[in-house]
C-alpha cells in the first residue's frame, strides 16, 4: 500500500496574530492532515482533519514557513511544497480610563512592526455615533463624552503594508459629574449632619467629605443622601459630595459650609462673692454668638441668664445646691451639654440663738437647726479667752467660762463641701456674776449681824441669807456688807452669800457657820437660904451649857458659874443691896448677859434671944435688933400648933401666952421682909411646956440664955429641966 499524495496548498494567510490559515485541495483517501509552521527557531505541528486549517501558538508579526502532509491509514506522505506567511501584528493592549468626566483617555504600549494604530469608540448600548481616530501615537483621548456612559474602545494596529493587526476591545465607563443642588441640616443634639444632594448620571457610589483643619469626616452611600455623625463642635467644616463609579470618582462639588454649634464652654467658675451673690464665669467659644446659663436649686426653683458676654450673676440663698450649666448658642442650635457643675451655698447661719441657762461659768445656748448645716461650732471670746465646742445639734454648752464676763458668742454653720460660714453674727451673752467670798461675820452690842464679803462684780446685788432650824434670814446690798437683825438667840445658821446681775445669779459662796448667843433663862428667883447664902435659880435657856451668876456690891462680890439652872452664893453680908447679874454660855464660849437685878439681903438674925417665962401658959421672947431697921416676927413651933406674935415697932420683944402645957416648942425669932415674908433660917430655940406654973417666975421670972448650950441648964425646979438649946 503506497502513502497518500502530498497535499498542494493554496494559501496560507493570517487573520489573528497567533495564528496562520491555510488552504489545500482534500487529497482522497486523506483522513487528517499534518500542518507545519517554522520560523527558523521554533517548530509548531498542529493536526487537522479538512482545509482549512490554522496553526496557532505562532508569534505575531513573523513570516514563518509552511507545510502540510495527508495522513491516511497506509501512512503519511512527504511534505508539501512550502508556503510563506507572516502572523498579523499583536493587537495593542489597552490601558482606559476616563480623568473626566466627558473624556476617556486609551493608552497602550508599542506593538511589534507596528506603523499605526486605529481607535474607535461609541457607546456600549449602541446608540449614538462612532469615533474613530488614527494614529501613530501609543494614547489617545476621547473627549466630548457624556458623563458616566459605558463606551466600548476598539484598537488595533497595522504595518508598513496597511494590514491591520489583531484588534483590542474593552469597555470604558466616563466618570461621573459632581453632584449638584447639595443641600445640608444639621442635627445639634446628635452632632449629625444629614446631606442630600441631585442623584449625577453614572454614579455607582458617592462619598460625603467634611473637612475642618482639624479633623475629617466622610460617609459613603449609593443614594442621594448621606449622614456624618461624630462631628466636632465648635467647628466649621467644608462639606464636599464626590460621586464615583468604575471609572473613578468625581471632583469635588462645590462645598457647602457648615458651622457646627459651639462646644459647651469651659473652665466654668463660681464663686459666692458676697454671700448671696452667685457668679458664674466661663471661656469664650468658638462660634458662639451668646450664652444661656441656667441655675437649678435642689428645690426646684430654677433661673437663667441670657448673654452676649461670659459671665451672669444670680441671686442665691444659704444652704442650697445650685446645679449649673452653661450652654453656647449659634445659628446651628445649642451647645452639647457640657458638665454639670454643683455649687453649694454657705449654711445658713443660726439667727435666734437663745441663751437658756447662763451660770457664772457655764452658758447653755440653743437656736433652731438651719439648712446646709451639718455641724455647728460655737465659739464664745473674751479678750484672748476662747472657748469652743462642736455639736451637730442645734445646742451647746459652753463650760469653763469666766464669771461676770461678756463673751462675743457666734454660732458658725459648717458643712462639708462649703466648710464653715464666718459671715454669722454674733450675740454679746454675759456670764453670771461671780460668787462673792465672805471674809467676816461680826456682831455688835445689839446683837446685829454685820456681814462682809469680798467680790469683783460689776453693777451687782447681794443677797446673803442665814439659814438655820430656826428659820431663814437675809439682808441685801449693793456693796460689801450688809446688816441682819432679829436673829433668835440659842440658834446655828449656815450664812451663804450670792450676787445677782443682770445676768443671773452667781453660785453661793463657801458657806460660814454663824452662832447666836444661847437665849437667856425666861425668869430668875433669888431666893436667901440662910443669913449669909442665897439662892439664884433660873429656867433652862435654849443653847446654853453654862452660867455664871454674879452677886455683887461695894463692899465685895461672889460668883458662881455651873452648868445647873441654879446655883448657891454665900459669903453674903446680911442688910445689904447687891447687884445680881446672869450670864448664858454656849458650849462654844459664846456669852449672852441675861439677868441684871438688884437683891437687897435679908436683915440680920437678932442677936442675944432670951425666953422669959410668963406664967403657966406664957413666954416672953427677947432679942436684940440686928443692923439695920427691920421688922421682926417670933413663931413657936409645936405639936398643938403654931403660934406667932409680931411685936409693937420698935420693940425687941414680943409675948406669946395662952399656949399649951406639956409641949415641946421651937422657938424663932425672924426678920421680916418688906415683902412681908419672914426668913426661917434664924437660929431657933426649944422650950418644954411640961413644968407646973412656979409663982416665983410671975415675980422674978427666970431668963434662959440659949445662945450657948452650957447657958441652958436646968434649974432647981425639975418642971425646967427641959433641955433649952440653940439650933
Amino acid at each position: 500500500l503506497s502513502a497518500p499524495e502530498i497535499p498542494t496548498i493554496d494559501q496560507a494567510y493570517s487573520k489573528i496574530s497567533n495564528s496562520i490559515t491555510v488552504e489545500w485541495a482534500t487529497v482522497p483517501g486523506a483522513t487528517s492532515y499534518l500542518l507545519t509552521a517554522e520560523d527558523g527557531d521554533t517548530v509548531i505541528e498542529t493536526m487537522v482533519t479538512n482545509s482549512p486549517g490554522t496553526v496557532t501558538g505562532l508569534k505575531a508579526a513573523t513570516l514563518y514557513q509552511i507545510t502540510i502532509r495527508s495522513i491516511s491509514a497506509t501512512g503519511r506522505s512527504q511534505a508539501s511544497l512550502p508556503k510563506q506567511a507572516k502572523t498579523v501584528l499583536a493587537a495593542p493592549i489597552l490601558e482606559v480610563s476616563s480623568p473626566s468626566p466627558d473624556s476617556i483617555l486609551v493608552q497602550w504600549e508599542a506593538v511589534y512592526m507596528a506603523i499605526g494604530f486605529s481607535v474607535s469608540i461609541m457607546q456600549a448600548n449602541g446608540l449614538g455615533r462612532i469615533w474613530k481616530e488614527n494614529t501613530t501615537n501609543t494614547s489617545l483621548t476621547f473627549s466630548s463624552l457624556n458623563a458616566g456612559t459605558l463606551y466600548t474602545i476598539k484598537a488595533y494596529a497595522w504595518n508598513t503594508n496597511g494590514i491591520p493587526g489583531d484588534d483590542s476591545t474593552c469597555n470604558q465607563r466616563t466618570s461621573p459629574r459632581a453632584p449638584a443642588n447639595i443641600q445640608v441640616s444639621f442635627d445639634s443634639g446628635a452632632l449629625k449632619a444629614f446631606v442630600s444632594w441631585t442623584p449625577t448620571e453614572g454614579a455607582f457610589n458617592y462619598t460625603v467629605m467634611a473637612l475642618s483643619s482639624s479633623s475629617e469626616r466622610s460617609c459613603s452611600t449609593t443614594f442621594s443622601s448621606c449622614s456624618i455623625s461624630s462631628l466636632q463642635c465648635g467647628t466649621e467644616y467644608l462639606i464636599s459630595v464626590l460621586a464615583s463609579n468604575d471609572a473613578g470618582s468625581s471632583k469635588s462639588s462645590s462645598s457647602v459650609t457648615l458651622k457646627t454649634v459651639a462646644c459647651a464652654p469651659g473652665r466654668v467658675m463660681i464663686q459666692e462673692d458676697p454671700p448671696g451673690h452667685l457668679s458664674v464665669a466661663w471661656s469664650n467659644v468658638d462660634l458662639g454668638d451668646y450664652y444661656v446659663a441656667f441655675v437649678k436649686s435642689d428645690d426646684g426653683w430654677e433661673v437663667h441668664c441670657n448673654t452676649s458676654t461670659t459671665q451672669c450673676s444670680f441671686l442665691s440663698e444659704c444652704g442650697f445646691t445650685y446645679f449649673i450649666s452653661v450652654f453656647a448658642y449659634n445659628k446651628a442650635g445649642q451647645s452639647p451639654l457640657g458638665d454639670v457643675f454643683n455649687y453649694t451655698t454657705a449654711p445658713c447661719c443660726p439667727s435666734d440663738i437663745n441663751p437658756v441657762l447662763v451660770s457664772s461659768e457655764r452658758v447653755e445656748v440653743v437656736w433652731s437647726p438651719v439648712r446646709g448645716a451639718e455641724l455647728y461650732e460655737t465659739k464664745a471670746v473674751a479678750g484672748s479667752n476662747v472657748v469652743e465646742c462642736n455639736d451637730t445639734a442645734p445646742a451647746c454648752t459652753l463650760s469653763a467660762l469666766e464669771c461676770d464676763t461678756t463673751y462675743s458668742v457666734t454660732v458658725y454653720s459648717l458643712s462639708e463641701v462649703r466648710g464653715i460660714n464666718t459671715s454669722c453674727r454674733s450675740r454679746f451673752i454675759t456670764t453670771g456674776p461671780c460668787s462673792p467670798e465672805i471674809i467676816n461675820i461680826s456682831k455688835d452690842a445689839f446683837s446685829t449681824i454685820h456681814v462682809h464679803w469680798r467680790s469683783t462684780n460689776d453693777d451687782a446685788t447681794y443677797t446673803v441669807t442665814a439659814q438655820g432650824e430656826k428659820g431663814l434670814y437675809q439682808c441685801s446690798s449693793t456693796g460689801e456688807s450688809c446688816t441682819m437683825g432679829g436673829l433668835p438667840c440659842g440658834s446655828v445658821f449656815s450664812v451663804t452669800a450670792v450676787a445677782e446681775t443682770q445676768a443671773g445669779w452667781s453660785l453661793p459662796s463657801y458657806s460660814m457657820p454663824l452662832e447666836t448667843v444661847p437665849c437667856c433663862p425666861t425668869g430668875m428667883t433669888v431666893t436667901q437660904v440662910t443669913q449669909s447664902v442665897i439662892n439664884v435659880s433660873w429656867t433652862i435657856g435654849m443653847a446654853a451649857q453654862t452660867y455664871v451668876t454674879v452677886l455683887e456690891s461695894h463692899i465685895g462680890q461672889s460668883k458662881c458659874h455651873t452648868h445647873q439652872s441654879h446655883c448657891l452664893l454665900g459669903c453674903i453680908t446680911c442688910g445689904i443691896n447687891y447687884t445680881v447679874t446672869l450670864k448664858a454660855i454656849s458650849a462654844t464660849g459664846l456669852t449672852a448677859d441675861c439677868a441684871y437685878q438688884s437683891y437687897s439681903s435679908n436683915a440680920c438674925c437678932p442677936l442675944g434671944v432670951k425666953l422669959y417665962r410668963l406664967g403657966p401658959n406664957g413666954i416672953r421672947i427677947y432679942w436684940q435688933a440686928s443692923r439695920g431697921s427691920a421688922n421682926y416676927s417670933t413663931d413657936l413651933y409645936g405639936s398643938k400648933g403654931i403660934f406667932t406674935c409680931t411685936p409693937s415697932a420698935g420693940l425687941s420683944f414680943c409675948d406669946v401666952t395662952e399656949i399649951p402645957c406639956g409641949d415641946v416648942y421651937t422657938v424663932m425669932v425672924s426678920p421680916v421682909a418688906e415683902t412681908g415674908l419672914k426668913l426661917t433660917f434664924c437660929p431657933k430655940k426649944i422650950y418644954s411646956g411640961k413644968a407646973s406654973y412656979d409663982p416665983l417666975f410671975k415675980t422674978n421670972p427666970q431668963v434662959w440664955d440659949c445662945s450657948s448650950a452650957a447657958q441652958c441648964l436646968p434649974n432647981t425646979c425639975e418642971a425646967l429641966g427641959s433641955i433649952l438649946s440653940s439650933t
